[in-house]
């Protein structure tokens, strides 16, 4: 191999099958690298660039069992993501967290001024569908490089396509400057592909046309997996190698009582507060 970042692109039709191709080849092909959060003793990093496509991204299955995490965290990160439930916690200035998904997407701070840049794209693409102009960012140079935590995921982009019958599907590439393959993309997808469909609905009440989720693409500078979980690793590994898809796998109606949990969780919370 050369000493260069391998450019590696895979497709999939559901998101799991997509997501687990693309970690298994990062894996496989991967280039070894240090990383700035590496401790004394730890192997190096895989790291690729990676291209992953999502044919039909709300296809069923749509959760992988390997992904780290539980159904009721998947549940509130998609809030999260998509209905900013946890915005309140941004204060930088008590140590707390200094940006959310949501917040840089609907509610971005430029000179004092809010933006929502996700109504921006819904109105854009509900008033000339074919635009190339329906783009939200989330990276601020004025305060991003100086934290321990900056965003990961810095745009994302959309477009509707028409039909020969006239309805439309909402394209969507996501653009991501560095990502913890194993342990974050997953939930990062689930929940950005849920924006696409919340997206493609309220686009599709102003044009008065079906819009249906089309094809997502997610784009990483960075796709790694570190070298200080190599070993935990190796378990999903061996569940790929001794599993069946089916067995790897989740439909939503099976994580439904766990999200019906988590939504129960979150009611809890803003009662308290």
């Amino acid at each position: 191999m050369k000493n260069e970042i391998p450019v590696i692109k895979i497709e999939g039709k559901t998101l799991p099958e997509a997501w687990e191709k693309a970690v298994l080849a990062t894996w496989q092909d991967g280039l070894d690298i240090k990383t700035e959060y590496d401790k004394a003793g730890d192997p190096m990093s895989k790291d690729c660039t990676m291209i992953m496509v999502v044919n039909e991204p709300m296809s069923e299955p749509r959760i992988h069992r390997a992904f780290p995490g539980g159904l009721e965290d998947l549940e509130i990160y998609r809030q999260e993501v998509v209905f900013g439930i946890h915005d309140h916690w941004i204060k930088p200035e008590e140590g707390k967290w200094t940006y959310t998904y949501h917040q840089r997407l609907a509610d971005y701070n430029i000179e004092n001024k809010k933006i929502d840049q996700i109504g921006y794209i819904i109105d854009k693409l509900s008033s000339t569908p074919y635009s190339r102009r329906a783009q939200a960012i989330t990276w601020n140079p004025g305060t991003d490089p100086v934290t321990d935590d900056p965003p990961c995921l810095q745009r994302i982009w959309c477009r509707l396509v028409k039909s020969a019958d006239g309805d439309y599907s909402l394209n969507m590439n996501t653009h991501w400057r560095s990502r913890d393959a194993y342990k974050a993309s997953f939930m990062n997808i689930f929940a950005l592909t849920d924006l696409q469909r919340t997206m493609a609905g309220e686009i599709a009440k102003k044009l008065g046309s079906n819009v249906s989720v089309g094809r997502y693409v997610d784009i990483s500078d960075s796709f790694h997996i570190y070298g200080s979980y190599h070993d935990e690793f190796k378990n999903f590994l061996k569940m790929v190698k001794d599993r069946s898809f089916e067995e790897r796998t989740w439909a939503s109606s099976f994580a439904e009582p766990f999200f019906e949990d988590a939504k129960v969780k979150l009611e809890k919370e803003r009662d308290n507060g």
